[in-house]
């Protein structure tokens, strides 16, 4: 599900509605009337090439969400997606992550560390792209 702010203002404006509902009805009514944000989809689908594969990483959960399924299927694309089961990696992985050596590649991706005091101000540079914010890593 793609962050606040980004994409159709009445995607916005319906998941603030959502967000005023007690919890049990909110959670029936996003079930079944669900919308999400799509532009980051939609700008993945415009973008690949004929015959290509849109992987979607993360969670879409607007069942009336309208994809564009005629330019899906002229351009024979492949839509890939899921949760992401980390589980089965996850005694494999973590290992190669507490040494002190970067095989992976991962400590590169910190752009910020900020004590966690400072976090609000934090997730804010991140969610706004400002600063080259990629990975932000709070510290206690």
């Amino acid at each position: 599900m793609e962050a606040h702010g980004a994409g159709a203002p009445l995607a916005e404006l319906a998941q603030k509605a959502a967000g005023l509902l007690p919890d049990a009805m909110a959670a029936k009514v996003t079930e079944k009337a669900a919308v999400d944000r799509l532009t980051a989809l939609l700008a993945c689908i415009d973008r690949v090439r004929r015959g290509g594969t849109v992987s979607i990483s993360g969670v879409y959960g607007g069942q009336l969400d309208p994809l564009p399924m005629m330019q899906i299927f002229d351009k024979g694309l492949q839509l890939r997606m899921g949760q992401a089961h980390v589980k089965q990696w996850t005694d494999q992985i973590l290992p190669l992550l507490e040494g002190d050596d970067d095989p992976l590649g991962v400590d590169d991706l910190t752009t910020h560390r900020w004590p966690l005091d400072r976090a609000p101000e934090a997730y804010s540079m991140f969610q706004k792209k400002e600063d080259g914010a990629v990975k932000v890593v709070l510290k206690p």
